[in-house]
């Protein structure tokens, strides 16, 4: 029998447990590197399984290994479990609890998902030659790098092995009609960069501008100059995203403060733009504070790198969930998409993908619905059966595909 057979009836059975898992996750959630609640609840759901389990040293991760009967090679399932800073405001019967945190991503959705393929992989363990690492990953948002905090404790070497594949899910709420996979061999998501520009003058009274140096103004002029150096100074054919987010200055209307300050992240997909920009941006900074009379304190700060698959990662992935779900439930992506990721830093170490999946309201517009980070967004919860299958469809094949140790031709 093939280890793919009755995976999706065997999902259905536990739909309900997964659904009220997701649910209780995202009644509670928690932002950052600790999440000792979303923690716990991560071991409660895997206590029964035959994994090997390891809690992370500077966060609240989860390690889990399920082994097979017969050696084999090793497969990691990432999901991400961290929730953002933001007030929900989507009138959900399990809504946040809290005032200040939103599951505004979905990842909830991955968590429920990963704990479905970890059942569904300890019923066919007895079938399985090799190994699966489920890596439950805080701190994806906010610039936390989690990923790589992870891997510095050692979650590629959890089996013994180093994992041959590595693959991750990603819940949308925009792109994808409802219930439709997505994949590509090429660039996936953008490498992702914070301009943080401190600009200094000098304070004063605002009925006497000409007596002090409004750092205000410069920092205008800079954001605006930012906008238009995109235009002029990168290739038209590099796709560049620049997205002021934060600017702060000042405590009344009649005071000239002594700094601003501002934040911008910026996306790109090709190493060469992002060195460019690198030396470009804090320059231009520097030389519109000249100009205002004033000095800009421009720093440059890399966060991630691009997402990059091994395209033929991307191309099994769209193998394996045609397999499981049919033609009319998978898309090419037609784009890469300029949000972030770092399970770019896996990748960079193991070949692997991500799958994206529409999970958005039925009857929900793609165009105009709310989208991921909206205070709005609601994600539909019954997909989590069909993302548990897909991770654990994803790590069966995968295993069935390489050869285990006692395989491989002596070198």
């Amino acid at each position: 029998m093939n280890l793919l057979d009755d995976l999706l009836d065997d999902t259905g059975d536990m739909a309900g447990d997964l659904i009220r898992l997701r649910r209780s996750l995202h009644r509670e959630p928690e932002v950052g590197l600790a999440l000792p609640r979303t923690q716990e609840k991560v071991l409660a759901a895997l206590d029964s399984l035959p994994v090997a389990v390891a809690q992370g040293r500077s966060l609240s991760s989860v390690t889990a290994v399920l082994k097979g009967a017969r050696p084999g090679p090793t497969v990691l399932l990432r999901a991400d479990m961290d929730a953002l800073p933001i007030a929900e405001q989507t009138g959900l019967p399990f809504e946040s609890r809290f005032t200040d945190r939103m599951h505004a991503c979905g990842h909830d959705l991955h968590t429920a998902m990963l704990v479905g393929a970890a059942q569904l992989l300890a019923q066919r363990a007895d079938r399985m030659a090799g190994q699966v690492v489920l890596m439950f990953q805080p701190g994806e948002e906010g610039g936390h790098d989690g990923a790589a905090l992870m891997l510095q404790e050692g979650v590629l070497e959890a089996a013994g092995d180093r994992p041959v594949a590595a693959y991750a899910l990603h819940v949308s709420a925009r792109h994808y009609p409802r219930g439709r996979f997505a994949t590509r061999p090429g660039p996936l998501m953008a490498a992702c960069a914070r301009l943080d520009v401190t600009v200094h003058g000098s304070g004063g009274h605002g009925s006497a501008p000409h007596h002090a140096r409004n750092p205000i103004p410069a920092a205008c002029a800079m954001v605006g100059e930012l906008h238009a150096y995109l235009s002029r100074g990168v290739d038209p054919l590099q796709p560049v995203a620049l997205s002021v987010g934060t600017i702060h200055a000042g405590t009344a209307a009649n005071v000239v403060p002594a700094t601003a300050h501002f934040q911008a992240t910026v996306r790109t997909f090709d190493p060469a733009v992002s060195d460019q920009l690198a030396r470009a941006l804090p320059r231009l900074c520097e030389a519109v504070a000249a100009a205002h009379g004033v000095r800009a304190e421009a720093r440059y700060l890399v966060e991630y790198p691009a997402t990059i698959p091994a395209p033929e990662e991307s191309l099994f992935a769209a193998d394996v969930t045609r397999e499981l779900f049919g033609e009319r439930r998978y898309q090419d992506m037609a784009q890469p998409l300029t949000a972030s990721e770092d399970f770019s830093r896996v990748l960079d170490q193991v070949p692997g993908t991500i799958v994206q999946l529409g999970a958005a309201p039925a009857g929900q517009s793609l165009e105009h619905g709310p989208g991921n980070h909206s205070p709005h967004v609601v994600f539909d919860d019954h997909l989590v059966a069909d993302g548990a299958a897909l991770y654990a469809g994803l790590a069966l094949a995968r295993l069935l595909r390489e050869p285990g140790p006692a395989d491989r031709p002596l070198g």
